[in-house]
């Protein structure tokens, strides 16, 4: 189906425009039951991991079933299932000569590049949202169930959550330049999915700050350093960290926006 149809083209196709008709063509793919998953194995395993530690003295509860919960699925099963977003979303436009039958048409391919990455941080933002309601509801079950009556600390929550969120967005920029540079799928999923696995052992080195895939799990590890520390906020320091991410995200915005579908116009 072509969804640049001769209507859409007649009017002025503003961003806006663009942006609508990206995501109609995502709307019946797998994408949505997809952003389940990740977060659902990781919360609901995490929490019934640790409800059997708990007791109704227990005063940080909440606090170690998020990072519980959040530590694994920061490193790894977060940027697992932006990695199959990303590939999906890319990988609509390879079928059928897709790429081709747009950029035909009179729409900018950078505003192309940067509708489908827009749909791309909608998609990482649903999925956090999952996360924290997941974890809400599983964690209010499990304080029920053992007799905690802490306090649920929802800004708390909403803070890491937020964090996570803003700390993925160079990776996800930097997975979306990796898909447009690599036309066939399985490349570009497996380079993407070898940058992820190192991502544990590099954040516990100098050269975390430089690499994306490790940000939101070392944004955890901090929390983590923190709840062992009694609550001493020093283990992150947003400088130099946020000068240099800001630069990360650019640089690999920037390198999908002007390599989407060069190759298709020469």
């Amino acid at each position: 189906m072509n969804f640049f149809d001769s209507r859409q083209v007649k009017q002025a196709c503003g961003f806006t425009c663009i942006l609508k008709i990206e995501f109609t063509k995502v709307k019946r793919s797998k994408i949505i039951p997809l952003i389940f998953i990740a977060p659902l194995l990781v919360v609901i395993s995490g929490v019934a991991n640790l409800s059997r530690y708990f007791s109704p003295e227990y005063t940080n509860a909440w606090s170690a079933m998020f990072i519980q919960s959040a530590l694994v699925y920061a490193y790894y099963l977060l940027p697992f299932s932006m990695i199959v977003v990303c590939v999906m979303i890319a990988g609509r436009e390879t079928q059928h000569n897709g790429i081709l039958k747009m950029l035909a048409l009179p729409v900018s391919r950078y505003a192309l590049s940067l509708a489908k990455f827009v749909v791309l941080m909608f998609y990482l933002f649903m999925e956090m949202v999952v996360f924290l309601v997941v974890f809400l509801i599983s964690g209010v079950v499990v304080t029920h169930m053992t007799g905690i009556t802490e306090a649920l600390p929802i800004f708390y929550l909403v803070k890491w959550c937020a964090g996570l969120f803003l700390t993925m967005l160079p990776c996800i920029a930097a997975m979306w330049a990796i898909a447009v540079l690599f036309e066939k799928t399985l490349l570009s999923a497996g380079f993407n999915l070898f940058l992820v696995i190192p991502g544990v052992l590099i954040a516990n080195t100098p050269f975390w700050i430089a690499y994306p895939y490790c940000y939101s799990g070392y944004l955890v590890s901090c929390s983590l350093h923190d709840f062992m520390s009694e609550g001493t906020n020093t283990a992150f320091s947003v400088f130099p960290f946020l000068p240099c991410a800001i630069v990360v995200f650019i640089v690999a915005l920037l390198v999908a926006v002007r390599k989407f579908g060069k190759k298709e116009m020469r």
